[in-house]
């Protein structure tokens, strides 16, 4: 991973999410949302549980298709986005629960997010000769940089079912950097976390986003981490939005004083 100029310089518009509503039958999950993201901005979504939070992560990467409002990423106008063009186009995710190949090391399972970057044809990989043995030589040569930046080099070799919760959601998050997105989208990656585990996720979230440029959407519940960390918040609740902006201004909102932070002193 060779590290960009970033230095936490905000740029335009990245992605535009316009109007956007959500149905699953009679239930309304989201219910005509908008707001932006911005180029190497810490972009957090916060609120009560079941205010709507994952879905619209879903819908960012195209897991669940909005019934109605709009898209737009880099200019490009979409009815929805599917999650194979979300991945190419260079938007990664976690997830709120560990979605790892427990049986596998480490390095393997970082390796499969490189999967949309590798050129050769499934008989190649098998034979493992030629072009595949090069080409899987220089994603492991990705792979152990970012294994390198993530300060896990004593275990990459373990398989990831022995390791601690803490160092799963680190490696899971070492497998979205493989990917080397423009947008990282990271559901709770510091949820059920020690005090600890916290402190060196915050780090990595920075330095991601300061050494690499890379864009970073965060859902956390976890109000002193999103108000130190992200540049910008919205807020839902009940699948609306009821607070957007810099983290004084939603730490000042009533609304979202009533419906999530609690009693102001």
């Amino acid at each position: 991973m060779q590290s960009q100029t970033s230095s936490r310089k905000i740029g335009d518009v990245i992605l535009d999410l316009r109007n956007i509503s959500l149905s699953f039958g009679g239930v309304r999950a989201l219910t005509d949302i908008s707001f932006d993201i911005r180029e190497h901005e810490i972009r957090a979504i916060i609120g009560p549980n079941g205010a709507g939070k994952s879905s619209m992560l879903n819908v960012i990467n195209g897991v669940y298709r909005p019934q109605q409002g709009e898209i737009i990423y880099r200019g490009e106008h979409r009815r929805d986005m599917n999650t194979y063009a979300a991945a190419k186009s260079g938007i990664a995710r976690t997830f709120q629960n560990i979605a790892l190949f427990r049986g596998m090391s480490v390095l393997d399972n970082i390796m499969t997010g490189r999967n949309l970057k590798m050129r050769s044809n499934f008989l190649l990989q098998a034979l493992y000769i030629g072009p595949a043995q090069r080409e899987e030589i220089e994603h492991r040569v990705k792979v152990e940089e970012v294994i390198d930046f993530l300060e896990i080099q004593h275990i990459r070799k373990t398989p990831v079912g022995r390791l601690p919760y803490g160092l799963q959601k680190r490696v899971e998050l070492g497998r979205a950097l493989a990917a080397e997105p423009q947008i990282l989208l990271l559901d709770e990656p510091m949820a059920g976390m020690n005090v600890e585990e916290k402190q060196d996720m915050c780090r990595f979230i920075l330095d991601v986003n300061d050494q690499f440029g890379t864009t970073i959407v965060l859902i956390e519940h976890d109000m002193g981490v999103v108000m130190d960390i992200s540049d910008r918040v919205v807020v839902l609740d009940y699948g609306k939005k009821i607070g957007d902006g810099t983290p004084d201004e939603v730490r000042n909102n009533q609304e979202v004083i009533n419906a999530y932070l609690g009693v102001a002193h």
